[in-house]
């Protein structure tokens, strides 16, 4: 296949463009550099099945020659990057689906957003199946990248439906892994860094929240067997059995890393937990049924080799 992948520079992009490498595809990457790191996919710079442009998808987009697929993967995705660019983040999901979903129409390509888990909000029923609608405050902080990727599954499925566009939606649930960045501002990134730097390790409130991780390897397959399938429906890619509070993550980082860290406890005085979920757990049951899909990465294997990557980074 020849794909596009907006968000080719991010974390979980360039994972993607790896795999569609690997796998023998041509892969054209597209990103605006506001939140993605070139360094990220500097390996395959020369690569005779890779190409770059540097474009806002919420700007129209021209991309030369067929396409199969398009993955829709450019947004802000931590916190600290859709509150610092609210705007942005509204445009990615609205005007930047818009114009993917338009480019993958007119090149008859399949079409893959890049959904999730935050759709679901401040959850009422755990775990999260894809049936359930959620529990979303439109005009909170949080709002603009939790209705950003809803409305982005809404005209999905509307150009499904309406256009007969070949469409699927991956829902996903809180990832990690090497290339986030060191001050993306979600807990894995900041708890790392704080315990590899000896600095207090700063957990939100009582650090109560839970959170169910999985390693990007296993998101990335099960996102690349979605797209493969015949599902059009929302699919969660989530690791259900990882379910843990935010405290037990501090805990386990400090103790994987070997770090004098002590955990402290505090109250933000700026948004980043306004409406902050205080579950989150998938359930998996239709990606296990129909893409034969399961997490395999333990939470300390895969906390381990993150913890590497950003020590050699240091």
């Amino acid at each position: 296949m020849r794909v596009l992948i907006t968000g080719a520079a991010g974390f979980l992009g360039s994972h993607l463009c790896d795999r569609f490498i690997a796998e023998g595809h041509t892969v054209v990457g597209m990103d605006n550099l506001i939140t993605g790191n070139m360094d990220n996919i500097a390996h395959l710079y020369g690569h005779e099945r890779f190409s770059f442009v540097k474009h806002n998808v919420s700007q129209y987009i021209y991309v030369a020659g067929p396409l199969d697929a398009v993955l829709h993967f450019a947004s802000p995705a931590s916190p600290n990057d859709y509150l610092e660019h609210p705007i942005p983040t509204l445009k990615v999901g609205s005007l930047g689906t818009h114009n993917t979903l338009g480019l993958a129409k007119q090149k008859g390509a399949r079409f893959l957003l890049a959904s999730t888990s935050e759709v679901y909000g401040d959850p009422k029923v755990n775990p999260q199946p894809e049936s359930y609608w959620g529990h979303v405050n439109p005009i909170g902080p949080r709002g603009v990248y939790d209705e950003a990727k809803r409305f982005a599954e809404a005209i999905t499925m509307a150009y499904h439906r309406y256009h007969g566009l070949d469409t699927r939606i991956v829902r996903i649930f809180n990832t990690y892994g090497p290339r986030m960045r060191l001050n993306d501002g979600r807990a894995v990134p900041n708890f790392i860094y704080q315990a590899l730097t000896d600095q207090p390790i700063t957990v939100y409130g009582r650090g109560t929240q839970t959170r169910a991780y999985q390693y990007y390897s296993d998101l990335i397959e099960g996102i690349y067997r979605l797209l493969l399938s015949d599902e059009t429906m929302p699919v969660n890619i989530g690791n259900p059995d990882m379910e843990i509070t935010v405290m037990e993550l501090a805990e386990i980082i400090v103790r994987l890393s070997g770090s004098r860290s002590e955990i402290t406890c505090i109250e933000p005085t700026d948004d980043r937990i306004v409406d902050d979920p205080q579950v989150r757990r998938p359930d998996i049951t239709r990606a296990r049924t129909i893409l034969g899909w399961e997490p395999r990465v333990p939470v300390e294997e895969g906390l381990a080799r993150t913890i590497d990557f950003f020590r050699q980074r240091l």
